[in-house]
């Protein structure tokens, strides 16, 4: 399987005719990043990428070989830069000087930083040059503490393949006197930018983006190329953050479903319509489930885009709509189900045993939560198949896996 370079993506061979074989490179790679124990997001950088593999591996066949043999797992050739959405919370130092970065793992206190390894290079430029644009502009930080102050985040979103970017802007007030000549000096540094959001936020909570959202230049969204499909992504859409990955992935987990063109498959879980879309040049139809509204607007204008006719989208909870068709006599030949880190709820795994598929694909980035639910799907009658590590999240602990399943 190739990435969007060409060349192979980088397989750990972790055994040969049955024996284990030592990762080739144990060199600790430290001090390329000043921060990483402060900042905690990159949990493994102290070994190198050899070494972060082997880790990996070892973990998911320690939870998930009872199910069956785990291939091999997918690294990176470049595992570096390879994000493609970036955020960075804004605040002010004990000496009042406006600071930007990540919050330090389980705290609500900013780490400084201008320059992520695992980052778009691009992103985090343009919200250094925002940090900086903001006296000039009169523009306050967020104070979490007292709640005051203006500009809480800059989130970045940069399509690989097309190179177009948005910024967003979160603020806590409406009123931004100055936003027309922010955002022409802003395009003047960095022309390369699409499109220019201000997103409203004024409840104390952790989540970044609020409800409402203002326009201030071009689109509102922007779009990128996966697996030959083009993507809206607008700024509350969910869309993987690492492209070269992600087509692996994708693209592993079509293959899993072992497609002949007649399939009818449910897209559970399915956000803008990345995996059905992928899916649909090689099935029957394709029906995708979203409970996000946002995310479902998307996935029905990247369906247009594309042309293509043979996938529906229904704003709906996938567990219910499945109940649901199978209480009407439908019926559904392969359900991909790609559910966030929590995994699945009971509810939702009985409704897919009462659908009863042919074939179940599962996309998860949480090998604990996959051998939970593993362990419901097979005590209710489904087998597992195949075992796929993919390292969508290089020097984090995070490993995503594809698992194939039939009745």
């Amino acid at each position: 399987m190739e990435h969007k370079t060409g060349k192979r993506p980088h397989r750990l061979i972790e055994k040969h005719e049955g024996q284990a074989k030592k990762p080739h490179d144990t060199k600790k790679e430290t001090g390329k990043c000043p921060v990483y124990r402060q900042c905690g997001g990159c949990q493994i950088h102290n070994m190198s990428y050899e070494r972060q593999l082997a880790f990996k591996q070892t973990g998911v066949e320690k939870l998930l070989s009872r199910f069956g043999k785990v291939e091999p797992i997918i690294g990176m050739e470049h595992p570096y830069h390879y994000r493609n959405k970036v955020q960075a919370a804004f605040s002010i130092d004990r000496n009042n000087r406006i600071i930007s970065g990540v919050y330090q793992s389980s705290t609500h206190r900013i780490v400084p930083i201008d320059r992520c390894l695992i980052e778009d290079q691009k992103a985090d430029e343009i919200i250094v040059s925002i940090r900086k644009m903001m006296r000039s502009f009169k523009m306050t930080a967020y104070d979490e503490r007292s709640g005051r102050g203006f500009l809480r985040h800059v989130l970045v979103k940069r399509g690989f393949a097309t190179n177009q970017i948005m910024v967003v802007l979160v603020v806590t007030s409406p009123i931004f006197a100055a936003k027309k000549h922010f955002v022409k000096e802003l395009l003047e540094q960095y022309p390369e930018i699409t499109t220019i959001i201000m997103n409203l936020n004024q409840k104390h909570t952790s989540m970044v983006l609020g409800e409402r959202e203002t326009v201030l230049y071009g689109p509102g969204y922007i779009e990128d190329v996966l697996c030959g499909c083009t993507f809206r992504i607008s700024a509350k859409s969910f869309y993987q953050i690492n492209p070269v990955q992600t087509k692996v992935l994708y693209e592993t987990a079509v293959s899993y479903a072992q497609l002949t063109g007649k399939e009818t498959v449910i897209d559970a879980y399915c956000g803008i319509g990345t995996i059905g879309m992928v899916a649909s040049k090689a099935a029957g139809q394709v029906i995708g489930v979203e409970v996000n509204r946002d995310a479902v607007r998307d996935a029905i204008a990247n369906a247009k885009r594309n042309a293509i006719s043979n996938i529906y989208f229904h704003n709906a909870d996938a567990g219910e709509f499945m109940v649901e068709m199978a209480h009407d006599g439908a019926h559904a030949d392969v359900v991909m189900m790609d559910p966030p880190r929590a995994g699945s709820d009971e509810a939702f795994l009985s409704s897919v045993v009462t659908l009863s598929p042919k074939r179940v694909v599962y996309i998860s980035c949480n090998p604990q939560t996959l051998a939970r639910d593993l362990d419901y799907l097979v005590a209710h009658g489904y087998r597992v198949q195949k075992i796929q590590p993919v390292d969508m999240f290089p020097h984090t602990s995070h490993t995503e896996c594809v698992v194939s399943m039939t009745k």
